[in-house]
């Protein structure tokens, strides 16, 4: 063989090499996951520790409100639906994109802030209300329209007027279009913020860039993501932090009224908090996605637990339960 032909075989032979991991790649079986953004971190953990590696794995974050109205309104595609709210895929997926849920983590609202932020040297559980509502303090919280953290802000809002006995609640009125009367608020689509005081944001990890610039004082939050990007936070009471169950009676009082994007009203009354997901009727990967959710579901718990999301253990799952899913879940009549 001669020395050109040599040269050009081993030309050949490199650049198939290099080329190799693409073309593997081009193989891969895709998941798709359309998520709440408070998910963010621990499902990357989750997929970086997924032992499939001939599966890709695709998240996209939003709000959970806007990651459902993606598959049901703009006709996108997700084979994995999480919501930081299990009761949007019963009340806006079923029956035509879903038929069962799994409910696997809970979490509770916090007011985020850092030592740039004004009164931070004297904010506590039992000021803040009083420390919010000083004129010269910048606060935020999501798009209740598009995202859980958002109505459930509100939800705190309201809840801590009564707790307290301060007028929190108007805030939103001064602040913002929010109609409130009593426990209840009736949120426009869109939203409009008034003055300097508010800042609204779609998905409230959109926030934290701001409370770390110090463009932001203070930011409801949900615990896990002040202890995932290392904040500080006051701790609120369980009468208004929406975290346990054993007061759900309390937070069922309050209600919040949201527009989708079709305009379609909904109400959403107050919870303590529950993540859910389900593979959808539209994926197009249903085997692997299942194969994912199981994996989220055994050893993923274990990573929600280290990310400061308590895991609920066993999952609980509820509807038409694939076969794939029981045998990991307690199936709910």
């Amino acid at each position: 063989m001669s020395s050109i032909k040599k040269i050009l075989l081993a030309l050949i032979v490199i650049a198939f090499l290099i080329s190799l991991p693409f073309l593997i790649r081009g193989k891969q079986e895709v998941i798709t996951v359309f998520h709440a953004g408070s998910l963010t971190v621990p499902l990357q953990r989750i997929a970086s520790l997924y032992p499939d590696k001939s599966v890709e794995i695709r998240l996209e974050a939003s709000g959970s409100v806007e990651a459902v109205r993606k598959i049901t309104e703009l006709g996108k595609r997700a084979d994995i639906l999480a919501s930081a709210d299990y009761r949007l895929i019963p009340k806006m997926m079923y029956p035509k994109y879903a038929d069962w849920y799994v409910i696997f983590a809970t979490n509770e609202i916090v007011l985020t802030y850092t030592n740039r932020s004004r009164y931070s040297n004297e904010i506590n559980e039992d000021n803040w209300p009083e420390i919010l509502m000083r004129n010269d303090v910048k606060f935020g919280f999501s798009d209740p329209n598009k995202d859980p953290c958002g109505y459930r802000s509100v939800m705190t809002i309201l809840l801590s007027s009564g707790h307290y006995n301060k007028p929190l609640d108007q805030i939103l009125v001064k602040a913002t279009n929010i109609e409130v009367k009593g426990m209840e608020a009736w949120v426009p689509d869109p939203i409009e913020v008034r003055g300097n005081n508010l800042v609204i944001r779609p998905k409230s990890v959109e926030l934290l860039s701001l409370l770390e610039a110090g463009t932001l004082d203070y930011a409801f939050e949900y615990k896990s993501v002040a202890v995932q990007h290392g904040l500080m936070y006051v701790q609120l009471p369980p009468e208004v932090n929406l975290g346990s169950p054993k007061l759900a009676d309390l937070y069922s009082k309050v209600k919040v009224h949201i527009f989708s994007g079709s305009k379609r009203e909904k109400v959403i009354k107050g919870a303590p908090i529950a993540y859910g997901l389900t593979v959808t009727k539209v994926a197009r990967n249903r085997e692997q996605a299942l194969k994912f959710v199981r994996f989220i579901l055994t050893k993923g718990l274990d990573v929600f637990e280290e990310s400061g999301q308590p895991p609920v253990k066993p999952p609980l799952a509820y509807g038409n339960v694939p076969s794939e899913i029981r045998s990991v879940a307690e199936v709910k009549p």
